[in-house]
């Protein structure tokens, strides 16, 4: 899937914003473009002493609120478009948190699936000798995402500490325990996604018992397969890239997840426990009260909105409903809960990583779960409250609460510093 263009449709939500508030036209401006973008080229030698290279890019979107702050993927499809998007997203998702951060974001285009452990440890060594000078704990701080993980980082964050010299823990977030990481983090996007269908259930009419499917089932999804399916809700479809199952009595979650454990899709559940096969480009279309998008961009379109069901989307995927399909989802009464507020739960836990990481002293998981149902509690009442108060969607309330936290900043700064701070 090609997602060149996508800035364009992110900016959309910016402008539908803007119309919303009385903001000085220099500020839209300063966040139509990335503040800098890096291309380089990392050359590592493969196990079989041959050298490859892999394409790879940094974005520092908006630093105005505070360092930039973003994940690394590794994705074959990954372009240049895409990081910036992502880090404008960022942005607005940091702003909408109120945490003091910019947006930024980074990839590989590498399909990490066909690189051996010790290929894909030179890689990611790679990535950090290519972008030692744009990151740093106080300037930009990378994290996982799409096929990266806490091994991933611990090998980021030990290659930076050789480069400078010393231990930085702060420089990435997301790394393992042993290496400064925090509890709670792995689990943490599904969690806030959690909290706040939770808390806005009896506002947006859920029921006690929710069918819900879930479209992509990585850690995102499995986590929050599992936490809703903990409270008595039916998880009744999941699919993932290779395949889909359903149940309407509920699809078995153990089973689904030892499978995954195993590297196998959820495809192969099927048979087992009334699972039965659904073509995975049926899933947003099945019957249920809550959908969850949790795999890629634009998988929500205008050719298959309209056969969406569910009463809530919530979307723990980045930019999974595209401008087209938000306008027939609103005509149909659908209620979106957006990425910049629904899957803020993985920065925001990125935050606490860093803030301990500072400060040297470490919470334990109850009080980063208890931190974080505050947060998200508090910013999905603030969203919510927009939203009905001025008759629009909760994704335009979530950028006008973001634009209005930004646009503060930026002037803050200074006319003088509009482009140059």
């Amino acid at each position: 899937m090609t997602v060149d263009g996508l800035l364009d449709h992110a900016l959309v939500r910016l402008d539908e914003a803007a119309s919303h508030l009385n903001i000085d036209q220099d500020v839209i401006e300063k966040l139509k473009f990335p503040r800098e973008t890096t291309k380089v080229r990392l050359m590592i030698r493969m196990d079989d002493g041959s050298r490859k290279s892999f394409l790879a890019w940094r974005c520092r979107y908006d630093d105005t609120r505070g360092p930039t702050k973003g994940g690394i993927r590794f994705h074959p499809d990954s372009t240049a478009d895409e990081v910036e998007t992502l880090a404008f997203w960022m942005t607005f998702k940091c702003a909408v948190m109120n945490l003091p951060y910019g947006g930024g974001k980074g990839a590989v285009q590498v399909d990490p699936r066909k690189l051996s452990k010790a290929e894909l440890e030179r890689l990611s060594r790679a990535y950090i000798q290519a972008f030692a000078r744009i990151i740093g704990p106080d300037r930009d701080i990378p994290a996982p995402d799409l096929y990266t993980n806490s091994m991933i980082m611990g090998w980021m964050a030990d290659e930076y500490a050789q480069i400078k010299g010393q231990a930085e823990p702060a420089v990435i977030t997301g790394k393992p325990i042993a290496l400064g990481g925090s509890l709670g983090r792995g689990d943490a996007t599904a969690r806030g996604g959690y909290y706040l269908v939770r808390h806005l259930a009896e506002d947006l009419g859920l029921g006690q018992t929710m069918r819900i499917a879930v479209q992509g089932f990585g850690n995102a999804g499995q986590n929050i397969a599992s936490l809703l399916g903990a409270d008595g809700h039916k998880i009744v479809a999941v699919s993932d890239s290779e395949g889909a199952v359903g149940s309407k009595a509920g699809l078995h979650i153990d089973l689904l997840l030892e499978a995954k454990a195993k590297g196998q899709s959820v495809a192969s559940t099927a048979g087992q426990g009334g699972h039965e096969l659904l073509d995975p480009k049926d899933l947003v279309g099945v019957d249920c009260d809550l959908l969850v998008p949790a795999a890629l961009e634009n998988m929500i379109d205008c050719q298959n909105a309209s056969s969406v069901k569910a009463k809530l989307v919530l979307e723990l995927a980045n930019g999974p409903v595209t401008p087209e399909a938000d306008a027939i989802l609103a005509r149909n009464g659908i209620v979106v809960l957006p990425d910049i507020l629904a899957n803020a739960g993985g920065v925001t836990v990125s935050y606490f990583e860093w803030v301990q990481n500072k400060q040297g002293y470490y919470w334990d998981v109850e009080e980063i779960h208890e931190r974080l149902k505050t947060i998200m509690e508090r910013e999905g009442r603030a969203v919510w409250n927009i939203s009905r108060e001025r008759e629009i969607t909760m994704r335009t309330a979530a950028y006008v609460h973001a634009l209005g936290r930004l646009a503060e900043a930026i002037e803050a700064h200074g006319t003088q510093n509009f482009f140059t701070s």
